[in-house]
């Protein structure tokens, strides 16, 4: 099932539905991005919640799991809050972070932005959403697993519009020809990024 475009890029249905990614908000200190789907349950130690009951409630309800134990809050997910739940494989920006490269690069709709570094793509869907609709993110991976997990999520997160992910070492080989001069920014998260200055 393909996804609906959600928050992540600037807009949210009104209620949920089979398919949607949410974000569950446990607690403070634990959130977790979830896909619903028909027929599955999220257990935790709150309780168990079935996904088909998250299914027509708006965004932001708080649901009780099963025997009334506990509850969460289904949120729809928005850059913040994904970089708040992703699933870690590298070290990640966090939002202070990832709003002062934002304002810094002065980035908005239709700008262009290469990225060396996608590693978890935490500041990728940030980058995308200043971008949308009309700009693009280049993201580059020198590591093939990362970078194919990341173009997973982008993808199922409703944002393959928006973005190119690339299996390349920019350190080592620079950002390709055919990008020269088209970035309106370009963010180096790398040991060496003297090294790509020339390419940029």
């Amino acid at each position: 099932m393909l996804p609906r475009p959600l928050s992540l890029l600037g807009t949210t249905p009104a209620v949920i539905a089979d398919g949607d990614l949410v974000i569950v908000y446990e607690r403070h200190d634990k959130l977790k991005p979830v896909y619903v789907t028909c027929g599955e349950v999220y257990n935790n130690r709150f309780g168990s919640f079935v996904h088909d009951d998250w299914i027509g409630k708006p965004f932001g309800s708080k649901v009780l799991g099963r025997g009334g134990r506990g509850f969460v809050y289904i949120l729809a997910p928005t850059p913040e809050l994904w970089t708040l739940s992703l699933p870690h494989r590298t070290q990640i920006l966090y939002i202070a972070d990832i709003s002062t490269v934002i304002h810094f690069m002065d980035l908005r709709p239709g700008s262009v932005v290469l990225e060396s570094g996608t590693g978890s793509g935490s500041l990728t869907h940030s980058f995308i959403r200043a971008c949308a609709p009309s700009g693009h993110v280049y993201t580059f991976e020198f590591h093939a697993q990362r970078a194919q997990a990341a173009w997973e999520e982008l993808k199922r997160n409703g944002m393959s519009e928006t973005v190119t992910v690339t299996i390349r070492d920019v350190e080592g080989e620079g950002f390709p020809e055919e990008l020269a001069g088209l970035a309106n920014g370009v963010f180096l998260d790398l040991p060496g990024p003297w090294k790509v200055v020339p390419s940029a």
